[in-house]
Protein backbone atom coordinates (compact mmCIF):
# COMPACT_ATOMS: atom_id res chain seq x y z
CA UNK A 1 0.00 0.00 0.00
CA UNK A 2 1.49 3.16 -1.07
CA UNK A 3 1.68 6.00 1.63
CA UNK A 4 0.53 9.42 0.79
CA UNK A 5 1.96 13.13 2.38
CA UNK A 6 -0.32 13.15 5.11
CA UNK A 7 0.10 9.25 6.15
CA UNK A 8 3.79 9.68 5.56
CA UNK A 9 3.91 12.68 7.97
CA UNK A 10 1.44 11.09 10.68
CA UNK A 11 4.07 7.74 10.87
CA UNK A 12 7.17 10.43 11.14
CA UNK A 13 5.11 12.49 14.13
CA UNK A 14 4.90 9.69 15.83
CA UNK A 15 8.63 8.41 15.41
CA UNK A 16 9.09 11.58 16.47
CA UNK A 17 7.47 11.39 19.77
CA UNK A 18 9.29 8.14 20.13
CA UNK A 19 12.41 9.91 20.73
CA UNK A 20 13.57 9.60 17.17
CA UNK A 21 13.44 13.19 16.16
CA UNK A 22 15.89 13.38 12.33
CA UNK A 23 13.44 12.03 10.20
CA UNK A 24 10.13 13.74 11.62
CA UNK A 25 12.59 17.18 11.22
CA UNK A 26 13.75 17.14 8.08
CA UNK A 27 10.56 16.13 6.47
CA UNK A 28 8.48 18.49 8.08
CA UNK A 29 10.77 21.53 7.59
CA UNK A 30 10.88 20.99 4.17
CA UNK A 31 7.06 19.62 3.67
CA UNK A 32 5.43 22.01 5.42
CA UNK A 33 7.85 25.24 5.03
CA UNK A 34 9.77 24.57 2.15
CA UNK A 35 13.00 25.15 3.88
CA UNK A 36 16.39 23.57 2.96
CA UNK A 37 17.52 21.54 6.51
CA UNK A 38 20.82 23.01 7.14
CA UNK A 39 23.02 21.26 9.86
CA UNK A 40 22.47 23.77 12.35
CA UNK A 41 18.69 23.91 12.29
CA UNK A 42 18.24 20.15 12.52
CA UNK A 43 20.68 20.28 15.35
CA UNK A 44 18.25 23.30 17.69
CA UNK A 45 15.04 20.69 16.52
CA UNK A 46 17.02 17.72 17.33
CA UNK A 47 17.79 19.49 20.84
CA UNK A 48 14.03 20.25 21.13
CA UNK A 49 13.00 16.86 20.41
CA UNK A 50 15.11 15.92 23.68
CA UNK A 51 14.04 18.06 25.83
CA UNK A 52 10.82 16.32 25.49
CA UNK A 53 12.34 13.72 27.14
CA UNK A 54 11.68 16.04 30.55
CA UNK A 55 8.23 15.27 30.04
CA UNK A 56 6.86 11.83 31.73
CA UNK A 57 5.17 9.87 29.10
CA UNK A 58 1.68 10.02 29.31
CA UNK A 59 -1.07 7.69 27.55
CA UNK A 60 -4.48 8.37 25.80
CA UNK A 61 -6.10 8.20 29.27
CA UNK A 62 -3.42 10.08 31.26
CA UNK A 63 -3.48 12.63 28.71
CA UNK A 64 -6.53 14.07 29.67
CA UNK A 65 -5.84 14.23 33.39
CA UNK A 66 -2.61 16.15 32.64
CA UNK A 67 -1.93 19.17 35.25
CA UNK A 68 -0.49 21.75 32.51
CA UNK A 69 -0.08 24.33 35.53
CA UNK A 70 1.68 22.40 37.95
CA UNK A 71 3.57 21.02 34.83
CA UNK A 72 5.25 24.25 33.93
CA UNK A 73 5.60 25.19 38.12
CA UNK A 74 7.43 22.53 38.58
CA UNK A 75 9.70 22.91 35.43
CA UNK A 76 10.69 26.43 35.98
CA UNK A 77 10.51 26.32 39.59
CA UNK A 78 13.07 25.31 41.77
CA UNK A 79 14.75 21.66 43.23
CA UNK A 80 16.98 19.75 45.12
CA UNK A 81 18.27 17.88 42.28
CA UNK A 82 19.08 17.91 38.81
CA UNK A 83 16.38 16.23 36.20
CA UNK A 84 17.82 15.43 33.17
CA UNK A 85 15.12 13.05 31.32
CA UNK A 86 13.51 10.10 32.23
CA UNK A 87 13.55 7.01 30.57
CA UNK A 88 10.33 5.11 30.75
CA UNK A 89 9.11 5.05 34.35
CA UNK A 90 13.56 5.52 35.80
CA UNK A 91 14.26 9.64 36.14
CA UNK A 92 17.52 10.39 35.67
CA UNK A 93 18.68 13.29 37.51
CA UNK A 94 21.99 14.56 39.32
CA UNK A 95 21.50 14.56 42.77
CA UNK A 96 23.27 17.87 44.91
CA UNK A 97 24.22 18.45 48.37
CA UNK A 98 21.85 18.80 51.29
CA UNK A 99 22.75 21.15 54.37
CA UNK A 100 19.83 21.19 57.02
CA UNK A 101 20.10 21.98 60.70
CA UNK A 102 16.87 20.50 62.33
CA UNK A 103 15.02 21.00 65.87
CA UNK A 104 15.81 17.52 66.87
CA UNK A 105 18.15 16.20 64.69
CA UNK A 106 20.75 19.19 64.24
CA UNK A 107 22.95 19.48 61.39
CA UNK A 108 23.04 17.27 58.51
CA UNK A 109 24.48 17.22 55.11
CA UNK A 110 24.02 14.32 52.69
CA UNK A 111 22.88 13.89 48.88
CA UNK A 112 19.78 14.27 47.68
CA UNK A 113 19.90 11.12 45.72
CA UNK A 114 18.41 9.78 49.29
CA UNK A 115 15.07 11.35 49.08
CA UNK A 116 14.66 8.88 45.76
CA UNK A 117 13.22 11.90 43.79
CA UNK A 118 10.87 12.80 46.87
CA UNK A 119 9.43 9.71 47.47
CA UNK A 120 11.12 9.10 50.82
CA UNK A 121 12.37 10.62 53.96
CA UNK A 122 16.22 10.34 55.27
CA UNK A 123 16.75 10.84 58.90
CA UNK A 124 13.65 12.73 59.89
CA UNK A 125 13.81 15.01 56.79
CA UNK A 126 11.77 14.83 53.58
CA UNK A 127 10.30 16.85 50.35
CA UNK A 128 6.76 17.89 51.31
CA UNK A 129 4.11 17.45 48.79
CA UNK A 130 1.67 20.07 49.64
CA UNK A 131 0.81 22.69 52.01
CA UNK A 132 2.45 25.89 52.65
CA UNK A 133 6.12 23.98 52.51
CA UNK A 134 5.12 22.29 48.77
CA UNK A 135 8.77 21.38 47.22
CA UNK A 136 10.63 22.17 50.34
CA UNK A 137 12.53 20.26 52.95
CA UNK A 138 10.21 19.63 55.94
CA UNK A 139 11.34 18.16 59.33
CA UNK A 140 9.07 15.51 60.69
CA UNK A 141 8.97 16.18 64.89
CA UNK A 142 8.39 13.42 66.84
CA UNK A 143 5.35 14.81 67.55
CA UNK A 144 4.51 14.36 64.23
CA UNK A 145 4.37 17.93 63.33
CA UNK A 146 6.04 18.98 60.28
CA UNK A 147 8.28 22.20 60.53
CA UNK A 148 10.59 23.83 58.17
CA UNK A 149 14.72 23.39 59.32
CA UNK A 150 17.61 25.71 58.65
CA UNK A 151 18.28 25.12 54.91
CA UNK A 152 21.42 25.92 53.55
CA UNK A 153 21.22 23.30 50.63
CA UNK A 154 22.77 23.81 47.00
CA UNK A 155 19.45 23.63 44.90
CA UNK A 156 19.11 23.15 40.93
CA UNK A 157 19.15 27.21 40.42
CA UNK A 158 21.66 27.67 42.85
CA UNK A 159 24.38 25.32 41.42
CA UNK A 160 23.34 26.87 38.32
CA UNK A 161 24.49 29.98 39.71
CA UNK A 162 27.74 28.81 40.26
CA UNK A 163 28.52 26.87 37.36
CA UNK A 164 27.81 29.51 34.99
CA UNK A 165 29.25 32.53 37.18
CA UNK A 166 32.86 30.16 36.64
CA UNK A 167 32.28 29.41 33.30
CA UNK A 168 32.04 33.26 32.46
CA UNK A 169 34.41 33.99 34.68
CA UNK A 170 36.88 31.77 33.03
CA UNK A 171 35.82 33.49 29.67
CA UNK A 172 36.53 36.93 30.43
CA UNK A 173 39.59 36.02 32.14
CA UNK A 174 40.75 34.27 28.57
CA UNK A 175 39.86 37.67 27.05
CA UNK A 176 41.58 39.88 29.54
CA UNK A 177 44.79 37.46 29.61
CA UNK A 178 44.54 37.70 25.34
CA UNK A 179 45.50 41.36 26.05
CA UNK A 180 47.98 41.15 28.50
CA UNK A 181 49.93 39.28 26.64
CA UNK A 182 49.91 41.75 23.67
CA UNK A 183 50.86 44.97 25.42
CA UNK A 184 53.63 46.79 23.51
CA UNK A 185 53.11 44.71 20.14
CA UNK A 186 50.67 46.93 18.42
CA UNK A 187 51.37 44.64 15.05
CA UNK A 188 49.23 42.02 17.20
CA UNK A 189 46.55 44.33 18.72
CA UNK A 190 44.07 43.25 16.73
CA UNK A 191 42.00 40.49 17.90
CA UNK A 192 40.14 38.08 15.96
CA UNK A 193 36.99 35.07 16.74
CA UNK A 194 35.51 35.18 20.26
CA UNK A 195 37.49 37.98 21.50
CA UNK A 196 36.64 40.11 19.14
CA UNK A 197 33.09 39.66 19.08
CA UNK A 198 33.51 40.17 23.37
CA UNK A 199 35.22 43.28 22.23
CA UNK A 200 32.30 44.18 20.07
CA UNK A 201 29.90 43.68 22.92
CA UNK A 202 31.69 45.91 25.53
CA UNK A 203 32.41 48.61 23.15
CA UNK A 204 28.90 48.58 22.17
CA UNK A 205 27.71 48.31 25.66
CA UNK A 206 30.28 51.37 27.21
CA UNK A 207 29.86 53.80 24.07
CA UNK A 208 25.86 52.95 23.53
CA UNK A 209 24.92 53.06 27.30
CA UNK A 210 26.88 53.63 30.22
CA UNK A 211 28.78 56.54 28.92
CA UNK A 212 25.65 58.84 27.77
CA UNK A 213 23.46 57.65 30.89
CA UNK A 214 25.86 58.60 33.08
CA UNK A 215 28.58 61.05 31.97
CA UNK A 216 31.90 61.92 33.29
CA UNK A 217 31.85 59.54 36.25
CA UNK A 218 31.16 56.77 33.79
CA UNK A 219 34.52 54.74 34.38
CA UNK A 220 33.58 54.23 37.96
CA UNK A 221 30.86 52.93 37.32
CA UNK A 222 31.69 50.82 34.04
CA UNK A 223 32.93 47.54 35.93
CA UNK A 224 29.80 46.74 37.95
CA UNK A 225 27.14 47.22 35.20
CA UNK A 226 29.28 45.23 33.05
CA UNK A 227 29.53 42.71 35.26
CA UNK A 228 25.21 42.62 35.16
CA UNK A 229 25.43 42.86 31.44
CA UNK A 230 27.23 39.42 31.19
CA UNK A 231 25.82 37.83 33.56
CA UNK A 232 22.67 38.38 32.92
CA UNK A 233 22.66 37.56 28.89
CA UNK A 234 24.53 34.28 29.58
CA UNK A 235 22.14 32.76 32.24
CA UNK A 236 19.46 34.21 29.83
CA UNK A 237 20.89 32.02 26.61
CA UNK A 238 21.92 29.14 28.97
CA UNK A 239 18.45 28.43 30.34
CA UNK A 240 16.92 28.38 26.66
CA UNK A 241 19.09 24.84 26.82
CA UNK A 242 16.54 22.17 27.75
CA UNK A 243 19.67 19.80 28.49
CA UNK A 244 22.28 19.95 31.33
CA UNK A 245 24.40 21.98 32.13
CA UNK A 246 21.15 24.48 31.01
CA UNK A 247 17.59 24.52 31.37
CA UNK A 248 17.96 26.28 35.14
CA UNK A 249 15.70 29.10 35.68
CA UNK A 250 18.29 31.42 36.81
CA UNK A 251 17.03 35.01 35.89
CA UNK A 252 13.24 33.48 36.11
CA UNK A 253 14.11 33.36 39.41
CA UNK A 254 12.72 36.25 41.32
CA UNK A 255 15.53 36.13 44.41
CA UNK A 256 18.36 36.55 41.94
CA UNK A 257 16.43 39.39 40.29
CA UNK A 258 16.02 40.88 43.62
CA UNK A 259 19.39 41.03 44.41
CA UNK A 260 20.77 42.17 41.24
CA UNK A 261 18.32 45.21 41.28
CA UNK A 262 19.50 45.58 45.47
CA UNK A 263 22.80 46.06 44.11
CA UNK A 264 21.67 49.10 41.93
CA UNK A 265 19.41 50.63 44.40
CA UNK A 266 22.44 50.57 46.94
CA UNK A 267 24.82 51.86 44.42
CA UNK A 268 22.81 54.79 43.54
CA UNK A 269 21.69 55.94 46.65
CA UNK A 270 25.17 55.42 48.83
CA UNK A 271 26.95 57.32 45.87
CA UNK A 272 24.14 59.76 44.57
CA UNK A 273 25.45 63.19 45.36
CA UNK A 274 24.18 66.17 47.65
CA UNK A 275 22.26 67.83 44.69
CA UNK A 276 20.76 64.23 44.50
CA UNK A 277 19.14 63.98 47.68
CA UNK A 278 18.04 67.48 47.67
CA UNK A 279 15.83 66.64 44.65
CA UNK A 280 13.96 64.16 46.55
CA UNK A 281 13.39 65.62 49.69
CA UNK A 282 13.52 69.61 48.56
CA UNK A 283 12.65 69.56 45.04
CA UNK A 284 12.70 72.66 42.82
CA UNK A 285 8.54 72.66 42.89
CA UNK A 286 6.40 75.56 44.11
CA UNK A 287 6.43 75.73 47.96
CA UNK A 288 2.83 74.58 48.44
CA UNK A 289 3.72 71.16 46.73
CA UNK A 290 6.39 70.39 49.65
CA UNK A 291 4.56 72.34 52.58
CA UNK A 292 2.36 72.00 54.72
CA UNK A 293 1.70 68.62 53.08
CA UNK A 294 5.02 67.07 51.56
CA UNK A 295 3.23 65.71 48.70
CA UNK A 296 5.83 66.10 46.10
CA UNK A 297 8.84 64.89 48.28
CA UNK A 298 6.90 62.13 48.74
CA UNK A 299 6.22 60.96 45.78
CA UNK A 300 10.47 61.11 45.10
CA UNK A 301 10.87 58.71 47.96
CA UNK A 302 8.21 56.22 46.74
CA UNK A 303 10.12 56.95 43.33
CA UNK A 304 13.59 55.93 45.08
CA UNK A 305 12.11 52.09 46.17
CA UNK A 306 9.81 52.08 42.81
CA UNK A 307 12.90 51.98 40.54
CA UNK A 308 14.82 48.71 41.79
CA UNK A 309 11.27 47.20 42.30
CA UNK A 310 10.57 47.81 38.32
CA UNK A 311 14.16 46.58 37.36
CA UNK A 312 13.36 43.07 39.15
CA UNK A 313 10.19 42.83 38.21
CA UNK A 314 10.89 43.46 34.25
CA UNK A 315 14.03 41.02 34.55
CA UNK A 316 11.61 38.21 35.92
CA UNK A 317 8.78 38.30 34.68
CA UNK A 318 9.98 38.75 31.01
CA UNK A 319 12.05 35.23 31.75
CA UNK A 320 9.68 33.42 33.31
CA UNK A 321 6.79 33.77 30.44
CA UNK A 322 9.58 32.96 28.00
CA UNK A 323 9.63 29.46 30.00
CA UNK A 324 5.95 28.88 30.51
CA UNK A 325 5.46 30.02 26.63
CA UNK A 326 7.57 27.17 25.31
CA UNK A 327 6.77 24.80 28.11
CA UNK A 328 3.00 25.10 27.54
CA UNK A 329 3.37 24.66 23.66
CA UNK A 330 4.82 21.70 23.97
CA UNK A 331 2.16 20.45 26.33
CA UNK A 332 0.02 20.90 23.42
CA UNK A 333 1.16 17.82 21.87
CA UNK A 334 0.02 15.57 24.87
CA UNK A 335 -3.10 17.03 25.64
CA UNK A 336 -4.71 16.69 22.25
CA UNK A 337 -3.60 12.97 22.42
CA UNK A 338 -7.29 12.23 23.17
CA UNK A 339 -8.82 14.15 20.13
CA UNK A 340 -7.61 11.50 17.28
CA UNK A 341 -4.89 10.93 15.38
CA UNK A 342 -5.56 13.51 12.59
CA UNK A 343 -5.93 16.53 15.70
CA UNK A 344 -2.78 15.53 17.20
CA UNK A 345 -1.03 15.27 14.17
CA UNK A 346 -1.72 19.10 13.56
CA UNK A 347 -0.96 20.53 16.85
CA UNK A 348 2.07 18.55 17.14
CA UNK A 349 3.32 20.35 14.22
CA UNK A 350 2.34 23.64 15.22
CA UNK A 351 3.60 23.10 18.62
CA UNK A 352 6.61 22.53 16.89
CA UNK A 353 6.80 25.13 14.55
CA UNK A 354 5.60 27.70 17.41
CA UNK A 355 8.22 26.43 19.93
CA UNK A 356 11.10 26.78 17.40
CA UNK A 357 9.90 30.45 16.72
CA UNK A 358 9.16 30.75 20.45
CA UNK A 359 12.79 30.02 20.94
CA UNK A 360 14.19 32.34 18.01
CA UNK A 361 12.48 35.06 19.86
CA UNK A 362 13.97 33.96 23.51
CA UNK A 363 17.58 34.31 21.82
CA UNK A 364 16.40 38.16 21.16
CA UNK A 365 15.05 38.68 24.18
CA UNK A 366 17.92 37.61 26.39
CA UNK A 367 19.86 40.43 25.08
CA UNK A 368 16.91 42.28 25.03
CA UNK A 369 16.28 42.16 28.68
CA UNK A 370 20.33 42.34 29.84
CA UNK A 371 20.90 45.47 27.70
CA UNK A 372 17.51 46.83 29.11
CA UNK A 373 18.71 46.54 32.58
CA UNK A 374 22.10 47.23 31.84
CA UNK A 375 20.86 50.73 30.42
CA UNK A 376 18.03 51.24 33.31
CA UNK A 377 20.76 50.61 35.82
CA UNK A 378 23.21 53.14 34.03
CA UNK A 379 20.48 55.93 34.19
CA UNK A 380 19.51 55.79 37.18
CA UNK A 381 22.83 55.64 38.66
CA UNK A 382 23.11 58.84 36.57
CA UNK A 383 20.11 60.24 37.60
CA UNK A 384 22.00 60.13 40.62
CA UNK A 385 25.02 62.29 39.70
CA UNK A 386 23.44 65.34 39.45
CA UNK A 387 25.30 68.41 40.15
CA UNK A 388 24.22 72.06 41.20
CA UNK A 389 23.31 74.62 38.38
CA UNK A 390 26.18 76.51 39.10
CA UNK A 391 28.51 73.63 38.53
CA UNK A 392 26.93 72.55 35.54
CA UNK A 393 27.25 75.74 33.79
Amino acid sequence: MKLNKFNKTKILVIAGLTRNPLPIVKHLLTMFMGWRVKPAMTVWSIILFFSLGTFPAHSEEQATDLNVRELILDHVGDGYGWHITTFGHTPISIPLPIIVKGRESGWQVFSSAKFHHGHESYKGFSIAKGGDYKGKIVETLASGEEVRPWDFSLTKNAFALVLSSIVLIILILFCANWYKKRQGKPEEASPGGFIAFVEMVIMSVVDGVIKPCIGKNYKRYTPYLLTVFFFIIFNNLLGLIPIFPGGANVTGNIAVTCILALFTFVIVNIYGTKEYWKEIFWPDVPTWLKIPLPIMPAIELVGVFTKPFALMIRLFANILAGHAIVLGLTCMIFLTVSLGAAMNTGMSVLSIVMTIFIDCVELLVAYIQAYVFTMLSAVFIGLSQVEPHHVKN
